[in-house]
């Protein structure tokens, strides 16, 4: 069967230039996937999308994947070096009961189908498969009720759509890079309280990225620059040696 499997993805790659996802939701992604070259080409269309990206190719670095971070959808293979992929998905389950799984396999006969939806997937996705054909699949498990709550944060002037993590104040956008929209999504969802570095930097970036002892502390001043020029009316205040607390200004 591995064989197989190897055999059907180096028969053709995903396209390399799909249509734009068209989504105003910045996504962590967790993907699943042990063949690298099929992983890279996934990899960088999403990431072309601005979303953040994190490869594991076994089991065991899923489960400790999604111990440490939160993730907005897994991509996840069947033939793994240890084990069927199918099994991770009780286990995300068990602690993450809305978080959408999209099967990508070459095992796609009705019964492998089958087995991937009974088993708890979201979705399942024969390779090989067209990159503008996945972002469809992304964007409808998006779309699912169960999945994105609607709701608006207002703090001072600002406003803050949850679902699509847009700023507005006054009704009027606010342009803001995707590492500094993760930052402000993470303080507006806890403000009034301090917020961890630690936690911050898991927001934002993804564990492959590097990331430089200042890079943080650099996206939060030139939000917090961006924010007091839009007449926000927010205040973001550096806790010493511990985070960052967003509330309005006084």
């Amino acid at each position: 069967m591995r064989s197989h499997d190897a055999a059907e993805r180096k028969t053709r790659r995903p396209d390399p230039s799909p249509a734009p996802f068209r989504s105003g939701a910045w996504m962590r992604i967790l993907l699943v996937e042990d063949e690298i070259e099929f992983a890279a080409t996934l990899r960088g269309a999403l990431e072309r999308e601005l979303f953040v990206v994190d490869h594991v190719d076994r089991l065991d670095l899923a489960r400790e994947a999604v111990l440490s971070y939160a993730y907005d959808l897994v991509l996840l293979d069947r033939t793994l070096p240890d084990g069927d992929g199918l099994s991770l998905i009780a286990d995300l389950r068990a602690d993450h009961p809305g978080l959408p799984i999209i099967v990508l396999s070459a095992r796609g006969d009705v019964l492998d189908r089958v087995a991937g939806l009974d088993q708890g997937a979201d979705d399942y996705l024969k390779k090989p498969f067209a990159l503008d054909e996945m972002f469809a699949r992304i964007r409808a498990v998006k779309r699912r009720p169960t999945d994105l709550h609607i709701e608006e944060i207002h703090v001072g002037a600002l406003v803050f759509d949850v679902a699509n993590e847009e700023a507005t104040v006054a009704g009027i956008r606010l342009d803001l890079p995707r590492r500094e929209v993760r930052v402000l999504a993470t303080l507006v969802k806890r403000r009034g309280r301090t917020v961890l570095r630690e936690s911050l930097e898991q927001a934002v970036y993804g564990f492959d990225d590097e990331v430089q002892s200042n890079t943080l502390d650099s996206h939060v001043s030139r939000l917090r620059r961006k924010l007091t020029e839009a007449g926000a009316d927010v205040e973001i205040h550096p806790i010493r040696g511990v985070g960052y607390l967003l509330r309005a200004a006084s």
